[in-house]
């Protein structure tokens, strides 16, 4: 089983390519950017991959997505509600950055919460996260939990953005609290760390 993170884009976005050896595929989740880079540790590690997933639609975590499809036969999954942004500067915030707006491409398969996610040894189970953006999704399986940017080792996704919710955050939040705390956190942005651990040591919980 291989899990490898790379920080891409000028926020740091993690991208995490979940490989498994035997069946010689991936998942990749939110290649914000660098997408040559991303293709070529995916080369490195002898994997194709499967799946292109995003946590959530804004533009540091889709910016690669069109050339990871364009150089593989993956499918894009995003969940139902953020859907509409992958095609949207407006919804995705690439309006902000014009020489890099993102409109397409549309997802292949849209997610609702429950669906599993299968690579492999890999297996996730779809959490619906809104709050940060309305189909942000936390993934969890085989002891570890992709959060988006809902959650953060020493923070919590913003709610100022168009279309946020404090209120739907917050109850997010709540949903990933009640979780297994020996689960190990692989957030949007910044460090890994235990659940347990998060939740005693954040600020912001």
């Amino acid at each position: 089983m291989i899990l490898e993170r790379i920080a891409v884009s000028s926020l740091e976005t993690n991208c995490y390519i979940l490989g498994d050896e035997e069946l010689g595929q991936c998942i990749v989740i939110d290649p914000g950017a660098q997408g040559e880079q991303i293709l070529d540790k995916v080369a490195e590690l002898n994997l194709e991959i499967k799946y292109v997933l995003n946590t959530h639609a804004h533009h540091d975590h889709i910016g690669a997505n069109e050339v990871l499809l364009e150089n593989s036969e993956a499918e894009l999954l995003i969940h139902q509600a953020d859907a509409e942004a992958l095609v949207s500067p407006e919804l995705n915030l690439s309006f902000l950055r014009p020489q890099e707006s993102i409109e397409g491409p549309a997802a292949d398969r849209e997610l609702a919460a429950g669906d599993i996610v299968e690579c492999g040894e890999w297996s996730l189970e779809v959490i619906h996260t809104p709050g940060h953006t309305p189909g942000g999704i936390t993934l969890v399986g085989n002891g570890k939990l992709f959060t988006g940017d809902t959650l953060f080792a020493m923070g919590v996704g913003r709610t100022d953005f168009p279309q946020g919710s404090r209120e739907q955050l917050q109850a997010s939040i709540q949903k990933l609290l009640e979780l297994d705390s020996d689960l190990e956190v692989y957030p949007g942005h910044g460090p890994t760390g235990r659940l347990g651990g998060i939740i005693k040591s954040n600020p912001f919980l």
